[in-house]
């Protein structure tokens, strides 16, 4: 089959690679028809190739058809269209009992102590092969693939893999008290998304960003924007719009690749060039993010307010101005998203007719799976108005 396989720092190649097989009991295969580029995979594009190897099957965001299932696989069957969670639970070990499906215990990745298994996603998580493929092996799939209606296009479901819940997570995180505001940082996917969820939820929402296409999608869905362009001092410019108080929570979108932290950059290009036996161990004992969104975050935050991360970080030793945050009582949650958890509140939403959260416009370019190096360029660049590509096998 064909699939999206990592080669190097910005070096995405699409190859044939062997077909996926039931390997255990609890497997199945399915036939990819959408699978979505994720900003998390534009880290392993750029910074986390220390924790790559050359041929890695990309992708964590697929929708398809059931073609093989294990014995021990009964909810779903061959021919039934599913969606595939991003991270692989096993639904019944004290984590899934407890809905933290990110930290399941039946497949945490020990050995690199780090929680549950994600799909395409570095041997820090399990090196599983991911989802930009023409077919994936879906592990624990006695529990994980979610069951959706035959009809609608693919992009009415495709984000349940991971944009919707990890937006849905981000404003549960956030703690928005009842009629309260929100300012969500980074207008990619899950920024766009986490916003109309929150205006949804008929909270108050001021979005971030300095790309105009990103920022004019945002006005689309009735979000408040500020265009960190034009602003001298976000922070500043979002205490102006709440009676200099700042909002009641933040959400940062953005994560470890923030623009504003040259220093850090400059760590980040420097280990991405080491050889990864050496750099890899680095970045686990010594490896800093790029905090600007983080820091702005504290900043714009009412005190005791909460800070809701979805975007990705991976440093181990990052600098917080602790004093700052203990002052302002600050609440800080993470995590990567539960995404069962979330389901029920979700489905009903994407199955709506009148699109309440706006899932037929986030995708802004769907290409063929051979056109993968030129989509993740695009994205990665924010060239071609590109907000979320999806890629589609078969076409």
């Amino acid at each position: 089959m064909k699939a999206v396989t990592w080669h190097g720092k910005r070096d995405v190649r699409v190859e044939e690679v062997p077909d996926p097989k039931i390997k255990e009991p609890n497997d199945a295969v399915i036939r990819v028809t959408s699978s979505g580029i994720c900003g998390s995979d534009l880290h392993l594009y750029e910074v986390l190739g220390p924790f790559m190897s050359e041929g890695d099957v990309l992708g964590h965001e697929p929708i398809g058809v059931v073609e093989e299932t294990g014995p021990d696989v009964t909810h779903v069957k061959p021919g039934d269209r599913v969606v595939i969670p991003f991270n692989i639970s096993c639904g019944h070990c004290h984590m899934c009992g407890l809905g933290l499906f990110a930290q399941c215990e039946t497949t945490q990745v020990r050995e690199q102590g780090t929680g549950a298994a994600l799909f395409g996603y570095t041997r820090l998580y399990g090196q599983v092969p991911g989802g930009q493929a023409e077919y994936l092996r879906v592990p624990q799939a006695q529990f994980g693939p979610i069951k959706v209606p035959e009809g609608p296009p693919d992009e009415r479901y495709v984000y349940l893999s991971d944009v919707l819940p990890t937006s849905w997570q981000a404003v549960a995180f956030a703690d928005i008290p009842e009629g309260g505001s929100v300012t969500v940082l980074g207008l990619g996917p899950i920024g766009q998304m986490s916003a109309r969820v929150a205006r949804h939820l008929g909270h108050r929402v001021i979005a971030v960003d300095l790309v105009p296409e990103r920022l004019e999608m945002a006005r689309r869905h009735g979000v408040e924007v500020i265009d960190a362009s034009d602003a001298d001092d976000v922070a500043d410019a979002v205490r102006q719009l709440t009676g200099g108080r700042g909002t009641d929570s933040v959400i940062d979108a953005v994560g470890m690749e923030a623009h504003g932290s040259p220093g850090a950059k400059l760590a980040q290009t420097l280990t991405g060039l080491m050889p990864g036996n050496a750099a890899a161990p680095l970045m686990t004992r010594v490896g800093v993010d790029r905090l600007a969104a983080l820091t702005t975050a504290i900043e714009v935050v009412r005190r005791s307010g909460t800070i809701s991360l979805s975007g990705v970080y991976g440093g181990m030793t990052d600098p917080l101005p602790m004093m700052q945050m203990f002052d302002k009582g600050i609440t800080l949650r993470m995590g990567q998203a539960h995404v069962k958890r979330w389901i029920d509140d979700l489905m009903p939403l994407v199955a709506d007719d009148a699109d309440p959260l706006g899932v037929m416009d986030l995708a802004t370019h769907r290409w063929p799976l051979e056109k993968a190096p030129q989509a993740y360029e695009i994205f990665q660049k924010k060239q071609d108005g590109a907000i979320k590509v999806l890629l589609q096998p078969g076409t």
